[in-house]
């Protein structure tokens, strides 16, 4: 969806009758429309915790550097230290509005909000680098060093603070966004399960107005949960006032038309009311989405899914580094491992079965051995057994599975030889769940675009849920990672992967 905001426009007071005092349809109860002064409040509260680290992070670089001599001279100019620490503090704190890193409608979901945060600290320094280079400022590097990498790193720490408790409030019921969907009931039903799904996004649809005119006091039921009708198009100004709703998300633009959509975002004027337009696509990531307007109307561009030239050199690259900073890291927990497995159960260490990697290429994929030696050759008398989703052969309690095994499954330590497999490039740390043969023969066209990039240790599939998910919602998950990739969304699925392994969430 793209988002219309109207919060800049001057406030008037609504003309519709009762409006504070309104009843839903269908029901005998009241409400009373809901403020965003929340939100205004987090927003602002971002920006005051944004203030307060680079200004902590550029006073601690400084003291680490010259001690608590603050009057210290800088640079060829022979600047006092600390006003040069202040003054880049300030710069910081601006670059960070310039990119709008507490913009409302990035605060709390996804990786945009930390996209932006981290494109502020790099652009500030680098700025700051070249001015330095060109005017030979001589600033200590010492002292940048220290201040960069500090500030950033608390910038990013805080905003994952911020964020943990506005879920946990959301999940809680408190800090929505109260929704009235405008559509065509079947293109409404797939945004409000997906809201109803992951309330961790903070939208709770209150009602729905469709282009038709409906049955007086109808109510439709979503798979349980039922929605008020407000009427038709036309109700939308009373319709906000009567479900309290603080957004209007437009379902079927295409069947409302160009006049109708006009003259919604003029009832809604002044209303302190956001209107979100849902383009008719879906998992296409915002920096695929730009919107362009051409002689008038507002057509959104979807850029292509980039899997070659720079992409997979960068994602390559990354993959590599990290990789070869989590073996020596992990070390002795791979060798622990490995001598459990060796002492506990007769056979190899290593599990090297084949999987389906990059544009369909077989690959042998690393693993400690979990289950006892030879347990393919029992796979199909178990098969009426499977608990998997249909196309997975997934046991809870597969009798296969040694007990160290099952502990490495636990935590997916079974997994950590697969390092080895991205340093060889035949996978990579992030990506689509490694596919079997049989598997892949099964796929129609849709799901072998999961073979356009490298297969990964984890993905999108392994921190949702992983076993627990059907074999539609996996697939979708895999195609929504392959189509919008990023180096912040690999960033963010490494951070949930180690929250996902310690606990353990549907893993077996």
């Amino acid at each position: 969806m793209y988002a219309i905001p109207f919060r800049d426009t001057p406030r008037r007071t609504s003309t519709t009758p009762h409006a504070g005092n309104a009843r839903i349809p269908g029901d005998t109860r009241f409400i009373q429309p809901r403020s965003q002064a929340w939100l205004y409040r987090y927003a602002s509260l971002a920006r005051t915790v944004d203030l307060i680290v680079v200004t902590a992070a550029v006073i601690v670089a400084l003291v680490a550097r010259f001690g608590y001599h603050l009057n210290h001279s800088l640079g060829r100019f022979s600047f006092p230290a600390i006003i040069v620490a202040l003054a880049i503090a300030v710069c910081w704190f601006a670059m960070l509005r310039v990119t709008q890193s507490s913009d409302r409608r990035v605060l709390g979901g996804g990786p945009t909000e930390y996209s932006r945060v981290l494109t502020s600290s790099v652009m500030t320094f680098g700025v700051f680098a070249i001015i330095d280079q060109l005017l030979s400022l001589n600033v200590a590097r010492g002292f940048l060093a220290v201040a960069f990498p500090l500030g950033t790193v608390l910038l990013l720490v805080t905003r994952w603070f911020m964020r943990r408790h506005l879920i946990a409030m959301r999940c809680s019921g408190r800090y929505l966004e109260r929704v009235l969907v405008v559509g065509s009931v079947g293109s409404a039903r797939t945004l409000i399960e997906r809201f109803g799904a992951h309330p961790e996004l903070g939208y709770e649809v209150v009602g729905l107005c469709v282009p038709e005119q409906p049955n007086t006091d109808q109510v439709i039921d979503f798979d349980g949960r039922s929605v008020p009708v407000f009427g038709d198009i036309t109700d939308a100004r009373s319709a906000v006032a009567l479900s309290g709703a603080t957004t209007v998300a437009v379902t079927s633009a295409e069947v409302l038309g160009h006049s109708a959509m006009r003259e919604l975002s003029w009832d809604l004027e002044g209303m302190d009311v956001d209107m979100l337009v849902s383009p008719g696509v879906t998992d296409v990531a915002g920096p695929r989405m730009m919107v362009r307007p051409v002689a008038g109307l507002p057509l959104l561009h979807i850029d292509k899914p980039s899997y070659e030239g720079a992409n997979r050199f960068l994602k390559s690259a990354f993959d590599r580094a990290v990789t070869a900073v989590g073996l020596l890291v992990l070390s002795p927990v791979l060798l622990v491992c490995a001598i459990a497995v060796k002492a506990t159960s007769p056979g190899p260490v290593f599990y090297r079965g084949e999987r389906m990697g990059l544009n369909n290429e077989p690959f042998r994929m690393w693993k400690f051995r979990s289950m006892v030696d030879g347990a393919d050759a029992q796979r199909q008398q178990l098969a009426e057994l499977s608990e998997g989703n249909g196309v997975l052969f997934k046991m809870q309690n597969d009798p296969r599975v040694t007990p160290v095994g099952k502990f490495m499954r636990r935590f997916s330590l079974d997994e950590l030889p697969q390092l080895f497999n991205v340093i060889g490039g035949s996978m990579s740390l992030v990506g689509p769940r490694p596919p079997l043969r049989e598997e892949v023969e099964t796929y129609d066209h849709v799901v072998t675009r999961r073979m356009l990039v490298k297969p990964g240790i984890t993905g999108l599939w392994q921190v949702s849920g992983r076993s627990d998910l059907s074999w539609e919602e996996s697939v979708r998950l895999d195609l929504s990672y392959v189509e919008n990739w990023s180096i912040m969304s690999d960033v963010i699925i490494l951070w949930r992967t180690a929250r996902a392994v310690v606990s353990s969430d549907g893993a077996y």
